[in-house]
């Protein structure tokens, strides 16, 4: 593959992203209610309804010393989309340990979440996903919870997305690409997993 085309992937892919992010309102989140056996219902309900407040656990000082890196140079990044501070660092703790504690990459997650929301806590697409992470009002029925509020409080919001795109990935056996086209609705079709996959891309973080 030579290096015009590799550009025109990227060119494409970052095209992708900015026109699922234009707009007053989000365009993303477009999951659809599936039916599922009662094994995965009720492991995803308890991966949610799990009672945990957000605590970094670290294994030794390396570890804490590139959390504290990683969480400094993220902060920057995301300074101009959340510019209070305190927001901002909360929002990137908690984003760290949802992801963490679903098995995944926190670059991935903030990859999703600026195609989903563009890092907006209340966004609203036109079919009724909500905030950060785009998680439609069903999934609080599918996991016997009533409270549909919740969905705009951040921790319950990144919660069910982590959690959601860990059971899309299980049930596609690992495959991202079709687990995150499910995640949105849209399984089979490449816009969607680009876009995310691109936006991963530019919050990967290396101490190298």
């Amino acid at each position: 593959m030579n290096r015009l085309t590799l550009i025109a992937i990227a060119l494409r892919c970052s095209l992708c992203a900015l026109l699922l992010v234009a707009g007053g309102s989000a365009v993303a989140g477009n999951q659809k209610e599936e039916a599922m056996a009662d094994s995965v219902r009720i492991a995803l309900s308890r991966a949610i309804s799990e009672s945990r407040p957000p605590k970094v656990k670290f294994v030794n000082i390396q570890e804490r010393i590139q959390y504290l890196y990683w969480l400094g140079e993220m902060s920057e990044r995301l300074k101009k989309k959340l510019p209070d501070v305190q927001v901002r660092l909360e929002f990137l703790e908690t984003a760290w340990y949802e992801a963490r504690r679903a098995g995944l990459d926190p670059a991935l997650v903030l990859g999703l979440i600026q195609v989903e929301s563009a890092f907006r806590k209340y966004a609203v697409s036109p079919v009724g996903a909500h905030g950060y992470m785009q998680v439609m009002p069903f999934w609080s029925r599918v996991i016997g919870d009533s409270d549909r509020s919740k969905l705009f409080n951040m921790q319950a919001n990144l919660r069910y997305g982590c959690a959601i795109l860990r059971m899309y990935i299980d049930m596609e056996r690992g495959d991202l690409y079709l687990a995150l086209g499910r995640y949105n609705g849209s399984r089979g079709r490449p816009e969607y997993p680009n876009a995310v996959l691109s936006a991963w891309r530019r919050w990967e973080f290396s101490t190298v």
